[in-house]
């Protein structure tokens, strides 16, 4: 049951990434509030995404993270922040070192921290390259 959630998880991600290519982004100007709130979007979406995959896993008895040492009562929303926040650190390349990945959610970081580095270039590009064809057809 938890891959097939993770799969779920999994697959929105994905089409929340190929969604930065097909988005209907204005070609008039090179920044617009429009591309800040579509990265925006995809920044919040990933982190609750990866935090999910993080804490199905942690709740499954695979060990992908450290949990912090300040556990409350209730530990399943303990361990609900720590994977937030974990992938919320991942994601924009913070990286505290108070909760820190291991076993394969190394390898999960590994692939959460690539996406959130070569995210903005990519929407630059996206842009450019919907300037240029936008001077095309004119």
């Amino acid at each position: 049951m938890e891959y097939a959630f993770i799969g779920i998880v999994a697959t929105v991600l994905i089409g929340s990434i190929t969604s930065i290519w097909t988005t209907s982004v204005k070609a008039t100007r090179r920044i617009s509030l429009e591309n800040l709130f579509v990265l925006i979007q995809w920044y919040i979406t990933m982190m609750l995404g990866f935090g999910l995959i993080y804490m199905v896993l942690q709740l499954n008895g695979h060990n992908v993270f450290t949990p912090s040492a300040n556990g409350t009562a209730n530990e399943c929303f303990s361990i609900l922040q720590d994977s937030l926040y974990l992938s919320g650190i991942t994601l924009l390349s913070v990286g505290y070192g108070d909760v820190t990945p291991m076993g394969i959610g190394r390898w999960i970081a590994i692939i959460e921290a690539l996406l959130g580095y070569i995210m903005p270039a990519v929407l630059v590009a996206r842009t450019m390259m919907d300037r240029d064809e936008a001077n095309r057809c004119n």
